[in-house]
């Protein structure tokens, strides 16, 4: 099965303004995003992607700017589900003034509890983030075999959310998860389990490249860089 390169969108003017930007039309990368973008494909530079996927959200759309336009043979499609959290009623207010709603201790204590005024759960936030990273790996796979690697740039909370799907995490425990702006989370997904090479990741990624198949002697299975159910430590395959 696939890995997935997840990228949460650079720094952005509501990161800076410390707004809960949400759904918000309009909002941008600020100075500093737009730097972390730039540097983005030759982080990426020595991975072979298959695809990339953005939520529609401009921020999103404006990070992979620049991996575009140095790939332009990299297809990019917007999906819908993998889009920022809808906040409803809080939307585009300050996180400062947010610590007083009674709902802010739910949401970072039991946010499997917590549903948004006007706005969506983060059960169902969760849940239609992982529906779209399955419907990808399937196709992906379809398209590009079982070793490709592709791209998602979403938000801190749909990464954190996924995250938290591929490690068995209750969502009540992804608050404990932490990615940075522009930072780079990678799973590698497999028949039996997915396994997590990198969280909030703003280094090196050139071990994220698929394996070489060309010497079959040298084959061990594996997905994701060498780590896969075919190098698993002994004990650990079950």
């Amino acid at each position: 099965m696939p890995t997935l390169i997840l990228v949460r969108h650079g720094r952005s003017t509501a990161n800076t303004d410390g707004l809960l930007a949400g759904r918000t039309p309009g909002v941008a990368l600020d100075e500093h995003g737009r730097q972390q973008a730039a540097e983005l494909p030759g982080r990426l530079g020595d991975i072979p992607l298959a695809a990339a996927v953005s939520s529609p959200l401009r921020r999103c759309q404006e990070t992979l700017r620049p991996l575009t336009a140095a790939r332009p043979e990299l297809p990019l499609h917007t999906e819908e589900r993998i889009t920022e959290c809808d906040y409803g009623d809080w939307s585009g207010r300050k996180l400062a003034e947010l610590n007083d709603e009674p709902l802010m201790a739910t949401v970072q204590r039991h946010p499997s509890a917590a549903a948004f005024p006007g706005g969506e759960s983060m059960r169902a936030m969760q849940a239609r983030a992982v529906d779209a990273v399955r419907d990808w790996n399937a196709r992906i796979e379809a398209e590009h075999g079982a070793d490709a690697v592709y791209l998602m740039c979403s938000h801190g909370d749909l990464v954190k959310s996924i995250v938290a799907d591929a490690l068995g995490m209750h969502l009540d425990l992804f608050q404990r998860i932490s990615v940075a702006p522009c930072s780079v989370t990678a799973i590698a997904y497999t028949p039996l389990r997915p396994f997590l090479l990198r969280l909030g990741d703003t280094g090196e990624l050139a071990s994220l490249a698929p394996p070489d198949r060309t010497d079959e002697e040298g084959d061990t299975g594996s997905t994701g860089g060498g780590t896969g159910e075919g190098n698993a430590t002994v004990g650990g395959s079950a």
